[in-house]
């Protein structure tokens, strides 16, 4: 297996659902703008989307795929056997949360977004938007248990292709709401869950060459099954603090007013480079770790963690340094249209600049985290996590009069970083992670091929500034050209450094 060209795939179908995330948000933009329907519908999606990017985004495989491959090693009998049990306990779990979550659904609401109930219109939305959505949570869920099994037979493409299907039906919803005069937000909640169902039917067909479920209904705990479990709470928690740190803040900035949304699209907008330079690369790496480990291959060990650092690294780096230079211009071109205004973009690109300084730690912090799973270790990365979300908490929260909602990406930049360097004490400190003399040669032949990028990048915004000014409709396709033509500069120089070849990352 190559880390390079199974990343490049798990990124190419990653990528076309991020570019399909950024037509659906500009229509939200453009037909909702900052509005309190937005501010609800995106509360309302926030908490089944925060469970959507904790399960699928590598939190559930971090505690699913050492297990399933260990069981695999044995027998695909033994595997299909756990695959069952926990497939069965997953769905009466899930069951139960939702049920549990629509009964309670203003109580949720309330603890998402305590700054709403100032105002009982906005409050009343958002609880009914919730409601619709929630199903979604487990839709969802499944359909990442059904990628666990497709990356553990390093199969990519079906898991990373299937949140595309949740963008093509938001933007008919929203498409079909415009045409047809419809309550756009009301359609979008609807659009959610539909595509949660959708989702699972398309997971479960690919899977079915590896696996089959069994249609015995028999809940089973088993010592693999216990062992699962206890892994699982511990691992969301590890997996996913960027997205718990991004809850806290929606919490925090619902008192705010327009303030989640500003949140929102710059998130929308830093989460591609997440997808592509953390969970790829995290999602990628944790099945060919977990073997080695299995097989006690250190030298495979030592290799797969310093090429995913680096791959890591080379992806991270360049994109913290463009969205800190370029905020303004990507907002701008972005969602700069029809109901957000010039007030809209200052904001959003304010926190998208702040959450830019944190790009390579949200990304790091991915990785990092199965050096500890694959070794089926989750304790770990939990208390490490809960450090890092108490920090960012604590900063929040003591800042945010002062400051107001941009302390929010200021705080979860900080702490995450914070929380990549207990990572790296405690591996090293362990000697669980080995450092290679090649690697630090190579992070300094990736900085700086980013500032050769950088400074492209700037005389490219400047010599375009006529062109990307709020007015001109197709200042899109301007910046477009200005970030293709740097990230092809950027590209070169780390080919001709010799460290973006696919044969240097062949496990």
């Amino acid at each position: 297996m190559n880390l390079l060209s199974s990343t490049s795939v798990f990124s190419f179908y990653t990528l076309i659902s991020r570019m399909l995330g950024y037509i659906r948000d500009i229509l939200i933009a453009f037909f909702l703008g900052a509005s309190i329907f937005a501010d609800a519908f995106f509360v309302a999606f926030r908490l089944p989307n925060t469970f959507r990017r904790l399960f699928a985004e590598g939190t559930f495989n971090a505690a699913f795929i050492p297990s399933y491959t260990s069981e695999r090693n044995i027998s695909k009998k033994k595997a299909d056997k756990f695959a069952d049990e926990v497939l069965i306990l997953l769905t009466l779990v899930l069951l139960f949360i939702v049920l549990i979550a629509e009964i309670f659904t203003p109580f949720l609401v309330y603890l998402i977004a305590p700054g709403f109930y100032e105002s009982t219109e906005k409050f009343n939305i958002a609880v009914e938007f919730t409601r619709i959505t929630f199903p979604f949570l487990m839709f969802v869920s499944l359909s990442s248990f059904f990628s666990g099994i497709l990356n553990s037979n390093n199969k990519f493409a079906a898991a990373a292709a299937a949140p595309i299907i949740l963008n093509i039906v938001l933007i008919i919803s929203l498409l079909l709401s415009y045409i047809l005069e419809l309550n756009f937000a009301q359609n979008l909640s609807y659009g959610v869950t539909l595509a949660g169902i959708a989702q699972l039917i398309f997971l479960f067909f690919f899977t079915r060459k590896y696996y089959r479920p069994s249609l015995k209904l028999k809940i089973s705990l088993t010592s693999k099954v216990k062992f699962f479990l206890k892994k699982l709470l511990p691992s969301i928690f590890a997996s996913g603090v960027t997205q718990i740190n991004i809850l806290i803040g929606t919490i925090i900035a619902s008192f705010e007013a327009s303030a989640v949304s500003y949140l929102y699209y710059a998130d929308r907008v830093y989460q591609i480079n997440l997808a592509i330079a953390g969970i790829a690369v995290g999602t990628v790496s944790l099945p060919v770790l977990a073997k080695a480990i299995k097989k006690k291959n250190n030298l495979n060990i030592i290799k797969i963690q310093n090429k995913s650092i680096e791959l890591c690294l080379l992806l991270s780096i360049p994109a913290c340094l463009g969205l800190i230079i370029a905020s303004e211009e990507i907002v701008n071109a972005l969602f700069g249209y029809g109901n957000f205004s010039e007030k809209n973009i200052e904001m959003t690109a304010l926190a998208l600049k702040y959450f830019g300084y944190g790009i390579p730690a949200f990304a790091l912090i991915k990785v990092l985290g199965n050096f500890f799973f694959a070794r089926d270790n989750t304790k770990s990365p939990f208390y490490i996590s809960a450090l890092v979300v108490l920090l960012n908490i604590s900063i929040s929260l003591t800042f945010f009069k002062e400051i107001g909602f941009v302390i929010i990406p200021i705080s979860t930049s900080v702490s995450t970083w914070f929380g990549v360097a207990i990572y790296f004490v405690i591996l090293y400190k362990n000697r669980s992670l080995m450092l290679q003399n090649y690697l630090l040669r190579n992070i300094l032949k990736i900085i700086f091929s980013t500032i050769l990028m950088a400074m492209v990048l700037i005389l490219g915004l400047d010599y375009f500034s006529e062109n990307l000014v709020y007015s001109n409709k197709f200042k899109s396709i301007y910046l477009l050209f200005v970030v293709g033509f740097v990230a092809t500069i950027y590209l070169i120089t780390c080919y001709l450094l010799g460290i973006l070849k696919i044969k240097n990352y062949k496990t």
